[in-house]
């Protein structure tokens, strides 16, 4: 059974878990995790324009501020534009991606931490060639990022012939499903984008109705991310060990921030969670190999945010455990099975062993939109396997002879009993999984109903994605921003 069941951002002390301090008491609606006026510019306009409305202007206004902020520093409290510092690089956690007028924008997370650039797409076509190629990644982003493609390509569809629009969104949904097949947000995003046209009829001749729909869809996928990474931070915040005279020492793999997940980020939600609400901690980052998502991304978010943090190999997490230095592990999921199995970055196995080894709490951090209650266990998961220059080569530098045979796996299954925990939106699910995460399921769709967000309260300091300075002209390479390059 999941545990609490409450919303943490509006009960700030819910119970402590039985033989462990309690952690003191945490308000996440005092200090923005973005930025401090998102959660209400958000439901302000909401309010009085309608969710997509709402994200659309609330997106534009947010970039601004990441990206280019001595144009925003009004929005953030700024009485005199001309006496804002513009920083030498943007600081604090940011999604992923914007959208303006027709174009989805997406940091190309290949480049980091060298460079901040945008990389548009205006197509699901493009979003699926994008995923692919790793332009973005992180499982819960990916799903919002491809509901957001389908959106656009219904939109240049308005106009077309039933037979040919059909023909066009199937398709493109199945390039993005196939784009990467571990990930199970991608396929929950896309089928719900898939259903909701069904519901209008797939051969409709009405356009604009189609186009509408696949749009109002794209932007709850994304409102109700925003609302439920939040609340699993909070949940997340709850099971940190409370050390009582040093910080708590966290050991986390690959990348889980914002930039993987849209929003709040997932195991790194909850660092997030916890340095907003001033609870001393330290971070350890597994580098990842071979595709370096904790070196390139997370190091690069934590240093953004001003979370101490330390990279270190990933073959050092066991002299870590073994010396007492790490209190707790947190990773993120890409897909979990009916029984709790766990499918995540490669090596996020091998460091469940170590934790149990060694008596560390080992908390898989994911939104249920990765639980996938039609897989029994971890054994039928899809593993992907990816290209061999990532592992041959480091940024065009070969480190293996010519014709060295590799195997890549992007992904392994972590066993349910290996977990002690695995923290959603709707709380903390423990052994037996099953039933917990069917009731977490179940919870989630029932708090959203029709899958409509509800305006009856601003999701706890939720940001939107953001904006940034003008898009590039249609046809053009991607550019990076004013502000220039981390």
């Amino acid at each position: 059974m999941p545990e609490p069941v409450g919303d943490p951002a509006h009960d700030p002390t819910p119970p402590a878990e039985s033989g462990s301090a309690p952690p003191p008491d945490v308000d996440l609606g005092r200090r923005g995790f973005f930025r401090a006026f998102a959660g209400e510019l958000i439901q302000a306009a909401a309010t009085v324009a309608g969710t997509a409305q709402a994200l659309q202007r609330a997106s534009a206004e947010a970039a601004s501020a990441i990206l280019d902020p001595a144009s925003a520093a009004g929005l953030l409290g700024v009485a005199d534009n001309k006496s804002a510092r513009v920083p030498d690089a943007p600081h604090g956690f940011r999604t992923p991606f914007r959208e303006d007028d027709g174009v989805l924008y997406l940091i190309d997370q290949r480049l980091l931490p060298d460079a901040l650039v945008e990389y548009p797409c205006r197509s699901a076509g493009e979003v699926a060639y994008a995923i692919r190629e790793m332009v973005i990644r992180g499982a819960p982003a990916i799903g919002q990022a491809a509901a957001i493609g389908m959106a656009l390509t219904a939109e240049k569809m308005r106009g077309s012939r039933p037979y040919a629009r059909r023909a066009t969104l199937r398709g493109s949904a199945s390039a993005l499903i196939n784009s990467r097949p571990t990930a199970i947000n991608l396929r929950w995003a896309v089928d719900r984008m898939m259903a909701r046209y069904a519901e209008i009829g797939d051969l409709s001749e009405d356009g604009d109705a189609i186009a509408d729909a696949l749009r109002a869809e794209a932007d709850a996928i994304v409102f109700e991310a925003t609302t439920d990474h939040g609340r699993m931070a909070g949940f997340g915040l709850q099971v940190l060990p409370v050390p009582e005279d040093r910080p708590v020492h966290i050991l986390t793999h690959c990348n889980t921030g914002p930039l993987a997940a849209g929003q709040f980020g997932t195991a790194l939600g909850v660092v997030q969670a916890a340095h907003n609400a001033d609870r001393p901690l330290h971070v350890w980052v597994d580098e990842t190999r071979p595709y370096l998502q904790g070196a390139r991304l997370t190091a690069w978010e934590l240093a953004q945010a001003g979370v101490a943090h330390t990279l270190i190999p990933d073959v050092a997490a066991g002299h870590l455990m073994a010396r007492g230095e790490v209190d707790v592990v947190l990773v993120g999921g890409d897909r979990v099975a009916a029984n709790g199995d766990t499918a995540n970055k490669i090596g996020t196995y091998t460091l469940a062993v170590l934790a149990a080894r060694h008596g560390i709490p080992f908390y898989v951090v994911a939104p249920t939109s990765s639980v996938d209650l039609d897989t029994p266990d971890g054994t039928t998961i899809p593993i992907e396997e990816r290209k061999a220059e990532e592992v041959l080569e480091v940024r065009g530098v070969r480190l293996a002879p010519a014709g060295t045979e590799v195997r890549n796996p992007a992904f392994d299954i972590t066993p349910a009993e290996l977990i002690s925990g695995i923290v959603t939106e709707e709380g903390v699910v423990r052994a037996p999984f099953e039933a917990g995460l069917r009731d977490a399921v179940a919870g989630a769709r029932a708090r959203w109903g029709t899958g409509t967000p509800s305006l009856a309260g601003p999701p706890p300091d939720a940001s939107p994605p953001p904006d940034a300075s003008p898009p590039p002209a249609p046809g053009s390479p991607p550019v990076a921003p004013a502000s220039g390059a981390d």
